[in-house]
């Protein structure tokens, strides 16, 4: 496995040691120590739970060549004084240059204008790290969102915020025609519409894990929201977790007898374990009248609903 790491702080040749141990860049050596031992506990092979020789080559790499010298240069004072001095100086010179920086995730983007910035940082980076290793084949990229996480951070409290400029207006201004009205404020998401538009974007990118993280925030809030119960079923089935993806799907149509993914792939997911379909459910289900094959094709269950065409 090459540990191909071109995102955020990585896409300046710089290594990011706290995005690798996802702790935040004031984090002090007691932090840095605990989440250290924490991770090597789920990466070292005398205290790993992970099979297989793909998974095990994978953790070793990750340990080896990212994790203990991010330890070694974090956890030792004067070496991460250094460090972050260093930090805070590539923020002032990329702040200085935000318009060439182009981010590439919408979380990162969403950063790059929210307001109290040191709260939602400190909240992401904890949220990240629940599960920034159990998906060790995706673990670098998911170093990669930390990075670039990061390094919005610097730029922002460097004083920048980070908006693309607009080119000026070619056309003269009219002065002899009254101004028009100003448009009005756009309408702000719900805290719920953001985690379910972030969790739409990580399905699509098969990153399960990550989606069910930002869909069980939104449930906290929301917990008869059907959409959010549809769409982290999707999230289980993507895991191949089919129990779990039936006890979403059956709130989703307890809360919405019409959620449309829940009415289209419960049905499958009762097939696959072995449940008999019940009259209610024939009679409601939307193609009960098409007794065509199953044309999901040897995709499986999921028939090309993530990362190919539908």
């Amino acid at each position: 496995m090459a540990l191909k790491l071109d995102c955020g702080l990585f896409k300046y040749d710089f290594i990011d040691h706290h995005a690798v141990l996802c702790v935040p860049i004031d984090a002090d050596a007691k932090e840095v120590r605990k989440r250290y031992l924490k991770i090597a506990r789920r990466l070292h092979p005398d205290s790993s739970t992970v099979v297989g020789e793909t998974e095990k080559y994978i953790a070793n790499e990750l340990l080896s060549k990212l994790v203990n010298p991010a330890y070694e240069k974090l956890s030792v004072e004067r070496n991460r004084a250094e460090y972050t001095l260093v930090l805070s100086q590539i923020g002032k010179r990329l702040a200085q240059g935000s318009a060439s920086v182009d981010l590439t995730t919408d979380l990162a983007k969403e950063f790059a204008i929210a307001h109290d910035i040191d709260l939602l940082y400190k909240n992401q980076i904890t949220k990240i790290a629940t599960t920034q290793f159990d998906e060790l084949p995706q673990a670098t990229q998911i170093i990669g969102q930390i990075s670039e996480l990061n390094l919005v951070y610097l730029m922002r409290k460097s004083g920048t915020l980070i908006i693309k400029p607009q080119l000026p207006n070619a056309s003269p201004p009219r002065t002899n025609l009254a101004p028009p009205p100003p448009p009005p404020p756009p309408k702000e998401d719900t805290a719920v519409e953001q985690y379910v538009r972030r969790a739409q974007t990580l399905l699509q990118k098969n990153q399960f894990v990550l989606a069910k993280v930002e869909l069980q925030d939104a449930l906290r809030l929301e917990p008869r929201n059907s959409r959010c119960h549809s769409l982290i079923a999707m999230a289980y089935l993507g895991e191949n977790q089919l129990r779990m993806a039936k006890i979403h799907f059956d709130n989703a149509l307890k809360l919405n007898p019409q959620d449309k993914l829940a009415l289209e792939w419960k049905p499958k997911v009762d097939k696959a374990l072995g449940i008999k379909p019940s009259a209610t459910q024939v009679n409601s289900s939307p193609n009960s009248g098409d007794k065509q094959p199953d044309k999901s094709g040897s995709g499986g269950l999921f028939g090309g609903l993530f990362g190919g065409k539908k």
